[in-house]
């Protein structure tokens, strides 16, 4: 695997609380929430790899929005000799693994430089993200096949 390029596909930082007027008082309560997506590019063994990460921080004691980060991180990979029933854990696993270090620099520099303390996310298990998708789409597949069959399990 080689990393050809990293990039931003697209950021908003909304300072929510400064825009009100407010600062920032107390412990912040902070949400993340991490969307994966891939795709095949028109070149060989090339690949795509976006990180979607929401951050969203609001104060622990009154609940109030301090702010909210949203950014789409991409790689782009060259990537052979994987077999191809192993090619989709590994562009869902292994490249983000890749990427992370360096969007959680960002969001750490972008926070910092809205007014926060710098943001130092925790390791993101994309392993562990991986399997709750498949157990996800395993339980929407035999969900929709029941309510194909009907309640009784009897076309």
């Amino acid at each position: 695997m080689n990393v050809l390029a990293q990039y931003i596909r697209d950021m908003s930082f909304e300072n929510i609380l400064v825009q009100k007027g407010g600062q920032a008082q107390g412990q912040p309560d902070v949400q993340v929430r991490v969307n994966l997506d891939a795709k095949r590019r028109q070149a060989e063994n090339q690949y795509e790899v976006s990180i979607k990460l929401t951050v969203d921080s609001k104060s622990k004691e009154s609940g109030t929005q301090l702010f909210l980060l949203e950014i789409d991180y991409a790689g782009v990979f060259q990537i052979e000799n994987v077999p191809e029933n192993q090619l989709h854990p590994y562009l869902m696993i292994e490249c983000p693994r890749m990427l992370f270090p360096f969007l959680r620099r960002i969001v750490s520099d972008v926070s910092r430089d809205g007014g926060y303390p710098p943001l130092n996310l925790e390791n993101i298990d994309f392993l562990q993200i991986y399997r709750n998708e498949i157990v996800r789409r395993q339980s929407e597949q035999q969900a929709q096949g029941k309510v194909a069959t009907g309640p009784s399990g009897t076309a």
